[in-house]
């Protein structure tokens, strides 16, 4: 019984994202959410910051310091530093070392290659766990939105995150149609520098891009649209220039990612079996992820699917949330875990 307590608390779920990784323990709920971030220092490969302190760096740094996202579009880029992150992240959530080692369930995307599954697990072993289970994104934000995936009804979810958005209809625990593409918070961003370096000769900030979707991005009119003051580098003198900009610039310059988005939820529900399709027009489509917050995303897909779509409460932290109860729960959620590849 001993070795049991032991466990008991320090089995976690991680939500490994391109823009945020979420820590949720056992008994806590979510302890840690930070960027996912890593400052390097190029002459000693020495890690100097990580998450929130390392993503103040980005585009700050001196020569020698590299600030990276080690997740590209939803998937490890640079295997080594993510490991170093997540043992780090870890680590600082198990702080007393001689706890027995924890269970640990990471979020992946669905369109996930198996290969690039291995590395996930290869990465949570790394980092000090005694077994890593895999679970897939869109199931995670489903349990976390409190969707009844196991009941033989259909549910829908669609979660814009940072590097990825996940479409999936799931149903008796498991997805039935899904698609994952690689467009999401952080396509935005890059939408929105090319336009300011288009238009207005400005260079802009991976971080000052953010900052202006936040603030006047949209997914379809709005009716109190503002407009926002964008600080960057002049082009053509190389000197420090402010231009305005409006919300209808922004929303057109992101307007080709967002009719992806769109894109794919029109084409899993063209893929969805007729029966559920009967269900999915009366519990509609719960919306989550990061990027369900930009104004108008729901209005948008409720105009081009006819479907009643909501917001889930805690759009953020559906995924880190399911995946946390998945840990709560595992015996009675294990079958949605993915199963171990046969050797």
């Amino acid at each position: 019984m001993g070795s049991k307590l032991a466990l008991f608390g320090r089995d976690m779920a991680v939500d490994l994202g391109t823009a945020n990784t979420l820590v949720y323990v056992r008994g806590r709920g979510i302890v840690l959410n930070e960027p996912s971030v890593v400052a390097l220092n190029t002459m000693t490969g020495k890690i100097v910051a990580v998450g929130v302190e390392a993503k103040r760096m980005i585009g700050r740094t001196p020569g020698n310091i590299l600030a990276v996202r080690p997740l590209k579009d939803g998937v490890i880029a640079d295997f080594e530093v993510t490991e170093r992150m997540l043992r780090y992240f870890i680590q600082r959530v198990l702080r007393r070392r001689h706890f027995a080692k924890p269970r640990i369930i990471v979020a992946v995307p669905s369109g996930i290659t198996s290969v690039e599954q291995r590395a996930v697990k290869e990465a949570g072993y790394q980092a000090g766990a005694r077994k890593v289970y895999i679970v897939e994104e869109p199931m995670a934000a489903a349990i976390g939105a409190g969707l009844p995936v196991h009941e033989p009804t259909g549910n829908m979810v669609v979660d814009i995150g940072g590097g990825t958005t996940e479409v999936a209809i799931i149903s008796m625990g498991g997805v039935v149609t899904s698609q994952s593409i690689r467009v999401g918070g952080d396509e935005l961003d890059q939408a929105i520098i090319t336009f300011a370096k288009k238009e207005y000769s400005l260079m802009l900030g991976e971080r000052t891009a953010e900052e202006i979707k936040m603030a006047i991005g949209s997914a379809c009119e709005q009716q109190d649209e503002g407009h926002a003051e964008v600080r960057g580098r002049d082009l053509v003198s190389g000197l420090p220039k402010t231009v305005v900009v409006s919300a209808h610039e922004i929303r057109k310059a992101t307007e080709e990612s967002i009719n992806a988005i769109v894109d794919a939820v029109k084409s899993t529900l063209d893929r969805c079996p007729p029966e559920l399709s009967g269900d999915l027009m009366d519990r509609g489509i719960a919306l989550t992820g990061g990027g369900a917050l930009i104004r108008g995303m729901d209005e948008r897909l409720r105009d081009e699917t006819g479907m009643p779509v909501h917001l889930v409460d805690n759009a953020l932290d559906s995924v880190a949330l399911g995946t946390g109860k998945c840990v709560e729960e595992f015996e009675a959620l294990q079958q949605v875990l993915v199963p171990e590849p046969r050797h």
